[in-house]
């Protein structure tokens, strides 16, 4: 599924996304909407009722991720609307805020912090009127029907919400809801995306600029997310154990990954050619860190170039990587600790797409 961030501040909202033919026709049927080129983002004017305009626009096509600027304007009131509500919304933001200094002491990552509030702010006004401390089970039964599924909102954003309200309701508000009676929605049972290794090949190759095919190689090579390439620092290549440390990924853990030889190599030559400072990978300024949006553009170019026209995401040579070492004859056990997952049953899922085993098995189609 394709990614929107939408970030609202006082008197606008920027919508950001990578470059989609698909997107931009969407966002085009918003009339308020227009591009800013100093911003690299449209812009929709505040009085556009723009939550359900989003989910409203973008449903089925991509998967939106609201943000809040730091400081949120209270909302006036309009003509005809009750007073008692406009109230309602100023009494709730002080308890959002301790919610978010909660989520900091715990030393929650920043993206959890966004979207756990993100989720209460959209939570506390479907309520509406009602005051904090008279909503229970009931209402968040009405808020996953009346609101997630007639929405067609995904069940991970049901989850993320349900997570938000346990804690928000165990640690901040301590009322009437009964916790140990709110559940999570079933989970989907999605197989992970995995390119053949033809494929894989293909894209790794495609790139010329030695720092792009380099950024990729490392991601299908170790196995690693997103962020934890882009946080790799020149400390964390150690060339005589021949390993490479994973420092505080997700879940606040440290782990090592092997370094292959032919991938020593191609370190060693883009280190000669962009000498960087600090990280690993850094942007065009020395001492900044490479983007997250820079780095998809580098996948999403190497796989027009390869030729290959799924929708293939940086996450797909992670995926790619587990279960072509599992199709190589590697423990389980081993590909947990190299993925860093804290269950076996999450590594688990690469056995129900590893093809190696499934290919012996002869259909009784063929003794017809």
């Amino acid at each position: 599924m394709k990614e929107i961030y939408a970030e609202f501040e006082n008197n606008r909202t920027l919508v950001r996304f990578p470059y989609d033919k698909e997107l931009i026709s969407s966002i085009k049927t918003i009339r308020e909407a227009q591009w800013n080129s100093n911003e690299r983002a449209w812009i929709i004017p505040s009085e556009t009722k723009l939550t359900d305009l989003l989910f409203k626009t973008f449903k089925g096509v991509a998967w939106i991720h609201l943000k809040r600027s730091q400081h949120v304007p209270v909302k006036k009131r309009t003509e005809g609307e009750p007073l008692k509500r406009c109230q309602q919304q100023i009494e709730k933001t002080p308890i959002i805020t301790a919610f978010i200094n909660y989520l900091r002491s715990r030393r929650y990552s920043e993206n959890t912090i966004d979207t756990y509030s993100d989720a209460m702010n959209v939570f506390l006004n479907f309520t509406g009127q009602k005051p904090i401390e008279d909503i229970d089970n009931n209402d968040v039964i009405r808020f996953n029907n009346d609101y997630i599924l007639a929405r067609g909102l995904s069940a991970s954003y049901q989850n993320q919400v349900v997570n938000a309200i346990k804690l928000f309701f165990d640690k901040i508000a301590h009322k009437r809801l009964i916790i140990e009676q709110l559940h999570r929605p079933r989970a989907e049972k999605k197989l992970p995306n995995v390119l053949s290794k033809e494929e894989v090949k293909s894209i790794l190759e495609a790139p010329l600029n030695i720092k792009h095919r380099t950024m990729l190689s490392i991601i299908y090579a170790c196995g690693l997310r997103r962020s934890e390439l882009l946080n790799l620092s020149l400390k964390d290549i150690h060339r005589e154990r021949m390993i490479l440390i994973i420092r505080q990924s997700k879940g606040k853990k440290d782990r090592i990954v092997p370094l292959s030889e032919k991938l020593l190599n191609m370190i060693s030559d883009y280190l000669k050619a962009s000498r960087p400072t600090n990280w690993l990978f850094e942007g065009q300024n020395a001492g900044e860190q490479y983007s997250e949006k820079s780095l998809e553009n580098v996948l999403k170019q190497s796989v027009l170039k390869a030729g290959i026209t799924k929708p293939v995401s940086l996450h797909w040579l992670r995926h790619s990587y587990a279960t072509h070492l599992l199709e190589n004859g590697t423990d389980l056990r081993y590909i947990q600790e190299l993925l860093g997952h804290n269950s076996s049953r999450t590594t688990e899922i690469y056995t129900h797409v590893s093809t190696k085993s499934i290919q012996k098995i002869k259909s009784p189609f063929d003794d017809l």
